[in-house]
């Protein structure tokens, strides 16, 4: 039997630790417009290449690049319910992070520190949606460029491999182009500067990394929307909307505290690059800072940077470890039977840790307190007429319930709703000059909206609409007959 020694239990340790950090309760809104599509390709067997869901783009033109993800995500949630899909993120949580872990360097010690802090920088985009197969894919392909790059071992031919995955489940491939791109232009500047070292990839050998970076260009097109698909990144990234008013594609904000790990991880390798009297290699500073500038712009980037900055700071972190005084001290490898007791306590420590968010009454709490369970319930009972005007957040859960019953008015399928529809909607829910018009127009017969909306004030001052329902975060707005 394998001696249990510190090594060994503090790499179990480490990702039990990440495993139980991921494991939450899953509640996302924009998860269920996921479902519903999954479940609709599970249904009929074909992928929608027209919106079948909503009353405002009924028919219209759809690339659903998210096919593949969406239907893993509902086989899994009929299978084993939400407690599945957290367990299901957990895990790729975890499988990303082994492959960040596989690129680092120095002791034991410095790897689990630097690779729970990566967990910490990523843990906001830890969601059940398909945006979690770009960030095991990018953590994928940085590791056999790494490969490439500093072990010298070839495993290039499973990038475009990956990349047909990739465009059938996410649009976020153009991460791994980002790499690609950074990989070439690094190692390319480096030739031709005559930086010297082993690490640094010959023309011949970079040569090669570009013909793959093509290969993965052209296969982009096995999905069933071939061009469309490639294309539409560029679109959802060109809506003025989307970055103006969802969350997750704005800046990071500082003032708030699950949002700093990420300026502290950068800053920090900042620092340790300083001071470990390294040259800080032309890829990595190239990589580094095309990651966090566009990490700077969405703060949904922020993962991405995690998984590109963790090896950067481990290579430059083990360099000054080796320097103090305290890089020339061995690490006791410590005794068998003592890390065992120390792993069987922290692993019934994370256990626990694990059952209490897949327990039904959390789950069931957490989705009481973000999702409109509630007014779904009030609309199947009581069927009001006419269609329904939905707030934006409220709209993929709404769709889940709701569909074929009552299609939705927006929910999170920014690629389908224009810029032009958008700005229309924001202008609804602020209340704009001649806003009404948009309801006579859609002929809407009840509306479900958050109580801090402005239209919920406004709604409750009108005369032409009717509060039907109302709980601590959503109101129903019906029509009285007649009017």
């Amino acid at each position: 039997m394998r001696r249990l020694d510190l090594r060994t239990t503090l790499t179990l340790f480490t990702f039990m630790a990440i495993f139980a950090m991921a494991t939450r309760a899953v509640v996302d809104t924009d998860l269920y417009w996921h479902l519903t599509t999954g479940r609709y390709i599970v249904e009929t067997r074909t992928v929608p290449m027209a919106d079948p869901f909503s009353s405002t783009m009924l028919g219209k033109p759809w690339v659903v690049i998210f096919w593949l993800a969406q239907v893993v995500l509902y086989v899994v949630y009929q299978a084993a319910g939400l407690a599945g899909l957290s367990l299901l993120v957990a895990a790729l949580v975890t499988l990303t992070l082994i492959f960040v872990w596989k690129q680092l360097s120095g002791p034991i010690f410095l790897r689990a520190l630097i690779v729970l802090l990566a967990a910490a920088v990523s843990g906001p985009v830890w969601t059940a949606r398909p945006h979690l197969i770009t960030y095991l894919l990018t953590a994928v392909v940085a590791y056999l460029l790494f490969l490439y790059k500093w072990k010298q071992i070839d495993r290039l031919w499973v990038v475009p491999l990956l990349f047909i995955v990739w465009v059938n489940t996410h649009g976020g491939y153009i991460a791994g182009f980002m790499l690609l791109g950074a990989f070439i232009v690094g190692e390319g500047l480096s030739n031709l500067v005559h930086a010297t070292g082993s690490e640094i990839v010959s023309w011949r050998r970079l040569r090669k990394v570009l013909i793959i970076s093509v290969i993965s260009g052209a296969v982009l097109l096995i999905n069933p929307h071939t061009i469309n698909a490639i294309l539409l990144p560029l679109k959802t990234v060109g809506l003025q909307t989307l970055q103006a008013s969802i969350d997750e594609w704005a800046s990071p904000n500082f003032h708030q505290l699950f949002q700093q790990p990420f300026i502290w991880m950068l800053l920090l390798t900042l620092v340790v690059v300083g001071w470990s009297g390294r040259r800080l290699d032309v890829t990595d500073a190239i990589t580094l800072v095309v990651f966090a500038y566009i990490s700077f712009l969405a703060r949904r980037n922020i993962g991405l940077f995690a998984l590109i900055c963790a090896p950067i700071l481990s290579r430059h972190a083990a360099a000054w470890w080796e320097k103090s005084r305290w890089g020339q001290r061995q690490l006791s490898p410590g005794k068998s039977i003592a890390n065992l007791l120390i792993l069987i306590l922290v692993g019934c420590a994370m256990i626990l840790k694990i059952l209490l968010p897949l327990s039904p009454v959390v789950q069931q709490q957490a989705d009481r307190a973000a999702l409109p369970i509630g007014a779904a319930d009030w609309i199947m009972q009581h069927r009001p007429a006419g269609m329904m005007f939905n707030g934006y957040n409220l709209g993929g859960y709404l769709l889940w319930r709701l569909w074929p019953d009552y299609p939705v008015y927006v929910d999170g399928r920014t690629d389908l709703y224009d810029d032009a529809f958008l700005r229309e909607y924001q202008a609804v829910i602020n209340t704009a000059p001649g806003f009404e018009g948009v309801f006579d127009r859609q002929n809407v017969g009840f509306i479900v909206i958050e109580k801090s909306a402005p239209l919920a004030v406004w709604l409750a001052q009108s005369d032409r609409w009717r509060l039907a329902y109302e709980d601590d975060r959503t109101v129903i707005y019906t029509k009285p007959s007649g009017t």
